[in-house]
Parts: C-alpha cells; structure tokens; sequence
C-alpha cells in the first residue's frame, strides 16, 4: 500500500514546482467539485422521491377517505332501503306470486317499488341505478330499462357475484365491475347486498339488491395531471382485476402494471404509491414516470455541471494565477543567487509581504551584510598586517635602544639627576611592556605596571599634579587581557581632562567580576567633554573601542560619561572568553 501511495504521489513530482502547484490544484479542487454535484444530485432524487411518496400516499389516504365516505352513504341507503317496512311487505307479497305464475313483478308492486327507492337514491350523485330483486329474482329497476341487464332470462343463482352475496349473509359487496353488465369497460362497479328480513326470526331471505355506482366517483376525486397514472385494484379474488383506471384505452397495459405492483411492488421505470381502502379492501394506487418525476432533479444535475465545468475552469485559472504568485517570487529569489555567486550583491527587486517576500528581503539584507562584512574583514587584516609591521619595525633593533635608555640612566645617577633616571627606567619599562615580544595580550598585572610607569614620567613632567589611584580585585591580576587596553584611556584622561585643569587632579582606576563580564572604569575629576562627539572622531578612545570590538566580540562595550567641571568617566566591559572572535575565510584568528 505504501509503495502504490508512492507511485501515485511520484505521478505529481514534477521538475518545476509550478506544474506541481498545478496539479495538486487541479486533483484536490475538481473531484470534490464532481462528487458534491452526483452526490447533491442523488440526495435531491432520492429527498424528491421520498416527498413524492409520502405526499401522494397522503393523498391517496384522503382520496380512499373521501371514497369511503361515499360508500358508507350507499351501505346506508342500501340498509334504509331494507328498513322500510312497506317495501319489505311487498317483496314478502311477492313471494305468493310463483315463478311460474308470472315472470316479471306486477305493474302495480314495480311502481310503488321505485318510487320508493327513488326516494332513497334521488340525492345519490354517483348512483347510475338500482335493481330490486324479489325471492324469485324478479327484478323492478330504478335507472335503467332493461332491469336484469344480461340475466333478464335468469342464470343469476349460478352467477359469482350472487354466490358470494349470499355467501356474505347480507354483508353489503362491492365488486369491480357492474354485475349486470358484460362489457369489461363499463362506467360503473356494483355493490350487492342480500335482503335478509329483519323482523323475522331466522332472518328469512326475502331478496336482492343491486346498487351501481358510476366511476366518475374516483376520478373526480384524484388529482390527475398528464403525466401520472391512477388505477384501484380489487385484489378480493385470485384473479387480480382493476376496477378504475385513468386511462382506459391502455386496460392490458394497466393489467400488467398492476400484477406487477401488487406482486413485486415496484415497477420498472416508475414510482409508485398505493393505499387500501377499508371498505372494499381495494388498493388505490398512484403511478408516475420516474423521467416525468425526475424532471427537475435532471435540471438540477444538468445546472450542476454546469456550475461544477465553470468552477473546474475556474479552479484551474486561479491555480495558475496563485501558482505564479508562488513561483515568481522564487524564480526572482534563485536569479538572484546566481547573480549574487557572481559577485553582485546590491538587488532591486522587490517582494510581497509573505513567507516568500520574507525570505526574498532576507537573502538581500544577508548580501548586503555578507559584502559589508568582507570589506570589514579586508580592513581587519589590513589594520593587523599594519600593527605587525609597526612591532616588527619597532623590534628591529630593540636591545639598542634598551640599552641606550640604561645608559641614561646611569648617566643620571652619575650625576645624581634622580629625575632622569626615573623617566629612563619609566620609559625602559614601557618599552618592553609594548613590545611584549610581539605578544597581543599580557597579564593584567603588566598593564598596571604600564600604567605605573606612564604615570611616573607624567608626574616628573608635571611636578607630580597627579594622583593615581587603583582598585582591582586580586582574582583578576593574572587574567590576560589585549595590550594597551587601559593605558590609553589613563593617557586620554590627562591630556584631555587632568591638564586642562587648574591645580591637581586623581584618576581612579577600578575593576572587577560581574557574572562573566570584566568591568573597568577609568575616571577622573577634570574638565568634562563639552561635546561628546569628539569622543568619535579621536584616534585613542577610537583605537580602544575598535580593538575592544575586534578582539572580544559585539557583547563588549566602551561607554563615556561626562559632566563638565567635574569630570569623565569610561567604562569598558568585556567577555574574557570571547577573545579572538572573529576568524577569517581561512579559518585564522586576526
């Protein structure tokens, strides 16, 4: 699995990373876009078809509601009818009257017959007629003129519906079609209810009635459009029989599609909804075309696709576009990499503010810095290989000149000038300290002497005006620190501060350990600076804090502070383990 993941995933490794953007676009916009359209497609048929089933369901309940009130009305006309004493004396009476007397009721008994049974049936919308049959199925008619229909010449004992009114003991049954009739496409269906007296005790059979009803009572009550299909099915038999259909002119077709419903309960290529009458237990059914139905949600999908083609392109436009706003900036970003390995390092272009434009003003500030930083190194070196040719030059012939300095010295003795020999010795001492062998740094100790000597031949210069005083802590005595690091600001602070002055003057001399920082301060109680700028522009506090920052790094700091007549006060602070910081391209310390 892992390894098909990786070939699918090697499918998007192209060369450029624009076409990577492209398609990784393009396959995480346009599935979705495909699935969301079948998918709303499929829940707007499948919520439509719901709708449409509950819908029509209901409707069909209401329909078969409506028809069973209906039915109820001719079940009750049927048992008004038979509650009429004077009509059931007259069907009694009849009974005196043999078949073979007479084949038909006399005139006299028919009238009175209909009229009262037009009396019962002269509100009754849907009832096509109504035919009363004595004990000898003598039938007197009410809506129609040929009274028996097809079993004017008898044969109704041995008929199916009369079995089965007579199987019903009076139970009122409706059938599906009209019972006197023969034509299979009759407007009408027939409820039989067998007379049975009431006022007798083993409820004697004294007739028949026929009750048929026209069809209209269906189609008047369903919403019928032209697209759809009603049908009721009498499924009472073994033998399936519809009993409406909205369209007549196909009765096979309706024949099969019932069969088909009723058996399998579905039907190919249509939606279907029935519902059974408590009546007559007749199936009421609803038949749509699933094409017909599905009209709108075909729209829906064929907008759908539309919508989802449009947003494809689209998707694909606005990933090129974004895939460019991407890669032009790192197609700006690698020219400059290649100009800047040959040599350039001041860039025009410019970037957006994003990750991207990030990295692309950082690379430009690095070039800038990286050049500034060669030219800082070049002058590093260049100011190193100066010093070394300054000891070097003053250690061409340095035991001449020592030994010069001790002949003074003796001189002055010889000729008791103690003054002379001091500064000789002072200067002697200096002198080695200096050159220290060619040694950059020294112990802490020999730069106080330094200062010790410096402050000797100042004093002898100046009939001692000035007083030096020190206080370092003892742990530091013997931590190397650079040369000449604190002696040229005791030499700053009696040019520019002790000898403008009026009468004496101190210099106090302090150091300590503070975490792992080395502090010294170097103060004095003369004149002040008036402008601190010239702090910036003089060769020695210059000298110091360049060599300051050069040997122990940006954590190290000469700071000045000044009040005019009452004095000057330096403070340099400095990390002795960040000594030689900085390393050239060859890795070697300057």
């Amino acid at each position: 699995m892992i390894n098909g993941f990786s070939k699918f995933i090697s499918l998007f490794r192209f060369r450029k990373i624009r076409r990577r953007f492209l398609a990784i676009m393009i396959v995480l916009s346009l599935p979705p876009i495909f699935i969301v359209g079948v998918v709303s497609y499929q829940t707007s048929k499948n919520a439509l078809i719901e709708n449409h089933l509950k819908s029509n369901e209901n409707h069909l309940k209401a329909t078969s509601e409506k028809v069973d009130l209906l039915l109820r009305n001719v079940i009750n006309m049927e048992r008004f009818i038979l509650s009429n004493s004077e009509l059931r004396q007259q069907l009694i009476e009849s009974r005196s009257i043999s078949d073979k007397e007479q084949k038909s009721l006399k005139w006299g008994t028919a009238n009175k017959l209909q009229q009262i049974m037009s009396d019962y049936a002269i509100e009754q919308k849907y009832i096509d007629s109504i035919c009363l049959f004595d004990d000898y199925l003598r039938a007197v008619c009410y809506g129609r003129s040929d009274n028996a229909g097809r079993y004017e010449n008898g044969e109704i004992i041995s008929s199916h519906w009369y079995q089965k009114a007579v199987q019903a003991k009076g139970k009122e049954i409706f059938f599906h079609n009209n019972v006197l009739e023969d034509s299979p496409l009759n407007e009408t269906f027939s409820s039989v209810k067998l007379l049975r007296n009431p006022a007798s005790g083993d409820y004697e059979t004294i007739g028949l009635l026929v009750v048929n009803i026209h069809k209209s009572i269906f189609s008047e009550m369903m919403n019928q459009t032209n697209n759809d299909e009603y049908f009721i099915l009498d499924s009472a038999e073994d033998n399936i029989k519809p009993v409406y259909s909205s369209n007549p002119s196909y009765y096979k077709e309706l024949y099969v599609k019932s069969l088909s419903v009723l058996f399998n309960n579905k039907l190919d290529d249509y939606v279907v909804s029935y519902y059974t009458n408590k009546t007559t237990d007749w199936t009421f059914t609803y038949l749509i075309k699933e094409e017909e139905l599905l009209k709108r949600p075909h729209q829906i999908r064929a907008v759908t696709n539309i919508v989802a083609l449009l947003i494809a392109i689209s998707a694909v436009i606005l990933s090129v576009i974004l895939s460019g706003t991407i890669t032009r900036p790192l197609l700006k970003i690698k020219q400059m990499m290649v100009a800047w390995a040959k040599g350039t390092s001041n860039f025009k272009e410019t970037f957006y503010d994003d990750e991207v434009g990030e990295i692309g003003e950082t690379f430009k500030k690095m070039a800038v810095e990286n050049k500034e930083l060669n030219e800082r190194l070049i002058r590093y070196q260049l100011k190193e290989r100066e010093a070394e040719l300054r000891v070097l030059q003053s250690q061409i012939n340095p035991h001449f000149l020592y030994n010069t300095l001790d002949s003074i010295y003796w001189m002055a003795i010889i000729n008791n000038q103690d003054d002379i020999g001091k500064m000789a010795i002072s200067l002697s001492e200096s002198f080695k300290i200096i050159l220290s062998k060619g040694k950059e740094i020294i112990p802490l100790h020999m730069e106080l002497k330094h200062i010790d000597c410096y402050m000797t031949i100042q004093n002898i210069r100046f009939g001692d005006r000035f007083t030096f005083i020190q206080k370092i802590d003892s742990e530091l005595m013997n931590i190397e620190v650079l040369k000449l690091l604190l002696q040229p600001l005791v030499e700053n602070a009696i040019y520019h501060g002790l000898e403008p002055k009026t009468g004496n003057g101190t210099i106090y001399l302090t150091g300590s350990m503070k975490s792992e920082f080395i502090e010294f301060t170097v103060e004095d109680d003369g004149v002040g600076i008036e402008d601190m700028t010239v702090t910036e522009k003089g060769y020695g506090l210059g000298n110091v804090r360049e060599r300051l920052t050069i040997y122990y790094g940006p954590t190290s700091s000469l700071k000045i502070k000044s009040e005019i007549g009452k004095g000057t006060k330096i403070i340099i602070r400095f990390n002795p383990n960040e000594g030689r910081w900085i390393k050239n391209v060859e890795g070697r310390h300057i």
